[in-house]
């Protein structure tokens, strides 16, 4: 499938434009998804022809990835199939340390011939550009773990489900909403399965296989007669599960403002279907919003979003060091503010945590691309900022001789590098519901949902739409609102947060297709909260017209 025909179908996030062509893949038939990949014996057998090359050659470390990347996507426009989509990507990245200096390299011919070539390659990069390098390459030490293995805790695997089941869900979500008065709407499935194994001479050779999915639609109901369109977004969250994610169990399902459906570990598409097309025909005639401040409720699909560009983004170390630049620049959350030891990133109740083991999540494996078992840290911690996002040949930076676990690459044809883990929010430790909060506010808006956003170049003064936006007047919900964006900047906005609901409340959100670095690459990761409650944040009006 051709890329422009990938983000034509997917319609439905600014994330699909960052979608590689390499990603995608060959087409394959569908049942060459279930085929069975390299046996993990010869994989090892070819993973030590590159390190042992690699060391033949004076490489004082090498890695090798052997990487399998299994795609579908299945895309329908109201009662009509567009495409389904299945692809593969195999091969193998070599990446070496020579002379103190990083070089990599990459083929698709994972034959001992071929992975010998692409490391002597990898070996002469390194070596070559050792003569501009300035310092050597400084690696925090990392545990030999053997042979070992991780998986996604799926139920359903996403590949044994028949393509006429999903393209079934997908059309009956449709029809749902246009039984409930949309005038369009498109939805997808896209779904991935990446069997990675990774092999260092550190002595590791770990093979993973993970999981991610991502239901999505996006709904129109328009007002001919008035020349106006609203639209509406699905509620749900990429995950990183297999195909139980759809099952829409009664259990997981949350009731929240105003009629509003929230999902946790299991998404109800029809049901929210049908919803959306009810709310943005709402919409249509919903009031223009005054403009000024207001005490904002924001549930965790939409607070996610923001809590990815205020908190996941700056708090990357290359982007702090200045080393990474694309997709909003570096950030505010310098080097000096952290020695400090009492920036005071968000208010005493904000703790936001990094994660790479949380169950579900888009994030988690056993290890990253670079043979460091993952783990749990803190960010910020009683609103303090208290440490960043780092890799092997970073943590020497900030004086830490441990990595956090979080060097990622798209494919076995990139190199890795630092990515962000997810990120998230911790819980209200006091019985909070989102009933109780709204009941507490006086003047606010509830907003759900993700939205149109903007940051500046230092992660810093930024602006966030949403899905869903109610007034709240003296603890009711009053309403439906239109035109609906805040204002504010990272620490101002943190600081502002007065009340968290609690555990019960606790969902994720997740970006399916993160951006970063050049050539770009992308990435899965979620963020977790409850809903929140921040004061006193300007509110202004986007369809005023000057």
């Amino acid at each position: 499938m051709k890329r422009r025909n990938f983000v034509q179908y997917a319609g439905l996030g600014t994330g699909a434009l960052m979608m590689p062509s390499l990603l995608i893949g060959r087409e394959i038939p569908q049942e060459a998804l279930l085929a069975p990949g390299m046996d993990n014996a010869v994989k090892k057998r070819m993973a030590d022809v590159a390190l042992n090359t690699a060391k033949s050659l004076g490489a004082t470390y090498a890695d090798a990835r052997i990487g399998r990347y299994l795609n579908q996507y299945v895309f329908t426009r109201e009662d009509k199939v567009q495409n389904v989509v299945n692809t593969e990507s195999f091969g193998i990245g070599i990446r070496v340390i020579a002379n103190g200096t990083w070089g990599f390299s990459s083929t698709n011919d994972v034959s001992e011939d071929g992975i010998k070539k692409a490391t002597e390659q990898a070996v002469a990069i390194a070596k070559a550009n050792s003569t501009i390098q300035k310092e050597p390459v400084v690696l925090a030490p990392v545990q030999s773990h053997g042979e070992v293995s991780w998986k996604t805790p799926i139920k359903k695997d996403f590949k044994e489900v028949p393509v006429s089941d999903k393209v079934d869900l997908l059309l009956s979500a449709n029809a749902a909403a246009i039984e409930n008065g949309a005038s369009f709407v498109n939805s997808a499935l896209f779904m991935v399965n990446e069997q990675k194994y990774f092999a260092s001479t550190d002595g590791s050779y770990i093979d993973q296989d993970v999981h991610r999915i991502w239901p999505t639609f996006g709904v129109t109901a328009i007002d001919r007669q008035a020349g106006k369109f609203k639209t509406r977004q699905a509620m749900s969250a990429p995950m990183g599960m297999g195909f139980e994610y759809m099952d829409g169990l009664e259990s997981e399902k949350l009731q929240g403002p105003s009629g509003i459906k929230l999902y946790r570990n299991s998404y109800d598409m029809v049901e929210d279907a049908a919803l959306a097309a009810k709310q943005a025909l709402e919409k249509l005639n919903a009031k223009s919003v005054e403009a000024g401040k207001y005490d904002l409720v924001l549930e965790p699909n939409h607070l996610g979003l923001t809590i990815h560009e205020s908190v996941g983004h700056p708090l990357e170390l290359d982007r702090v060091l200045g080393y990474e630049a694309n997709y909003a620049g570096t950030s505010f959350a310098t080097l000096d503010k952290w020695k400090s030891g009492d920036f005071q990133y968000g208010s005493n109740i904000v703790n936001l945590v990094a994660d790479k083991t949380q169950p579900g999540s888009l994030g988690a494996v056993g290890y990253d691309d670079e043979g460091v078992k993952t783990k749990k840290w803190d960010l910020v911690r009683n609103g303090i900022l208290n440490n960043y996002q780092a890799i092997r040949d970073q943590v020497h930076m900030i004086d830490q001789n441990e990595s956090h676990g979080c060097c990622y690459a798209q494919s076995w044809d990139d190199v890795q590098f630092q990515r962000m883990p997810n990120v998230s929010l911790e819980p209200g430790s006091e019985p909070y519901s989102i009933d109780q909060m709204v009941a507490d506010v006086e003047k606010g808006i509830y907003i759900a949902g993700r939205g149109s956003y903007s940051i500046d170049q230092q992660r810093y003064n930024f602006q966030f739409g949403g899905t869903v936006f109610y007034e709240i007047r003296d603890g009711k919900i009053v309403g439906m609102l239109d035109d609906v964006a805040y204002q504010s900047n990272t620490q101002e906005f943190w600081n502002s947060c007065v009340k968290i609901c609690d555990e019960n409340d606790y969902r994720l959100f997740g970006s399916f297709f993160d951006g970063k670095g050049q050539p770009s690459q992308i990435s899965a990761v979620s963020h977790g909260s409850s809903t929140a409650r921040f004061n006193d944040v300007n509110v202004i009006n986007t369809g005023r017209t000057i």
